[in-house]
């Protein structure tokens, strides 16, 4: 090998060495900025983990005192919490009961949400006052073409009306004996959840639909209705037919017989028994109007439009509004106290003890034109 063939090949050598020395650098670099990464990400995830404990500790001392509350009628820890400024709201100021912990209070709603009534489509709102109101503007805004030089006119009166919502007292009565709540194996508070939220979930669920506003929420059957539109007036489409359908028209007759800024979000309301007929018809093609739900916890729909199942309609009968169509959200209006108290009672009927169970909720319309009933007549 002559001099020159080795001075090239140590040159393309130490070419080799260098590039395998860049790549190994590159490479640990690389690494580094990737564990530095995996640090970060994981600083922040025990930042974010941290509060939630926190949370719990400040919540436990809430719980096992509501717990001995409950269990042996032993106020002292709750009132203490108050004292102490850790839990303000633990005991109500008029004496009427004890508020539940965070925990319990969330779990009643959760049932209250999650069953078959209109808390699930309406507009929900919570508030501190013993009334809910609500401003409507049913004049809208005026507006004109003009010409540069054309002097504009002046707008019309706006009309606002208030619509008052009233809270009532809904009460439940759950019992237990004091053998039971001795046991500490028995889950005291999950049961008293339950009882409380299953009793108050069938009486709202009612009320919503056909209750009379007095002592208790205004369903939106409860008021007066229109074969059109008016103010004030629910309007309803007739079927054509008495106790009957008279065909499918008369659905797809409901669902455009409201203005399409409503129909977007149009949901239809009606009861088991009902659904079990409107499950049955079909269109003109012969094809059926109702659809399943194609995934777990996904409504069923009819016309394309979502259906909650509402056992308080009323059934398909003579003259009958089994059936309702509309933007329930803004239609109706659910107003409630968050609050949620409970007085233990171990002498009215011993050997149980009773527990009752308070809230305040309130219900009614607030647009009128949002809702659209089917009425099973012939006009």
């Amino acid at each position: 090998m002559s001099d020159a063939q080795g001075s090239e090949l140590r040159t393309v050598l130490t070419d080799f060495v260098n590039d395998v020395r860049a790549m190994q650098d590159g490479l640990q670099t690389r690494l580094d900025k990737q564990e530095k990464q995996m640090s970060t990400i994981q600083a922040k995830a025990a930042a974010r983990a941290r509060p939630t404990l926190a949370v719990e500790a400040v919540d436990a001392p809430h719980r096992k005192a509501f717990d001995a509350y409950v269990r042996s009628g032993d106020d002292a820890p709750l009132r203490g919490l108050e004292m102490e400024g850790k839990s303000i709201t633990s005991v109500a100021a008029d004496n009427s009961g004890l508020l539940v912990d965070p925990q319990t209070s969330e779990m009643v709603q959760g049932v209250l949400l999650g069953a078959s009534s209109l808390r699930r489509i309406a507009n929900v709102v919570q508030v501190e006052a013993t009334s809910y109101d609500v401003l409507v503007d049913r004049s809208g805004i005026e507006s004109e073409w003009v010409a540069e030089t054309v002097a504009r006119s002046e707008a019309t009166t706006q009309v606002v009306e208030r619509i008052a919502i009233p809270l009532h007292e809904l009460s439940a009565l759950p019992k237990a004996s004091q053998r039971l709540l001795d046991d500490a194996a028995f889950d005291v508070e999950g049961w008293l959840a339950d009882r409380i939220a299953q009793t108050f979930a069938r009486a709202e669920a009612r009320a919503f639909v056909e209750g009379d506003g007095n002592d208790k929420p205004r369903g939106f059957l409860n008021y007066p209705k229109t074969d059109g539109d008016a103010w004030g007036r629910i309007g309803y489409v007739p079927t054509g037919t008495i106790g009957g359908f008279g065909g499918s028209d008369a659905l797809v007759d409901v669902v455009y017989a409201l203005d399409a800024q409503y129909r977007a979000n149009g949901t239809f309301v009606m009861s088991s028994k009902t659904a079990g007929r409107v499950r049955k018809l079909k269109d003109g093609d012969g094809r059926f109007m109702w659809t399943d739900g194609m995934a777990a916890g996904e409504p069923a729909r009819l016309l394309g439009y979502p259906v909650l199942i509402a056992e308080a309609m009323p059934e398909i009968d003579d003259d009958s509004y089994s059936i309702a169509f509309g933007d329930f959200r803004a239609g109706y209006t659910i107003a409630e106290r968050p609050d949620l108290r409970i007085l233990r009672d171990p002498f009215s009927a011993k050997p149980h003890v009773l527990f009752y169970a308070t809230k305040r909720v309130g219900g009614g319309v607030t647009d009128f034109n949002a809702i659209k009933l089917l009425k099973f007549s012939a006009s």
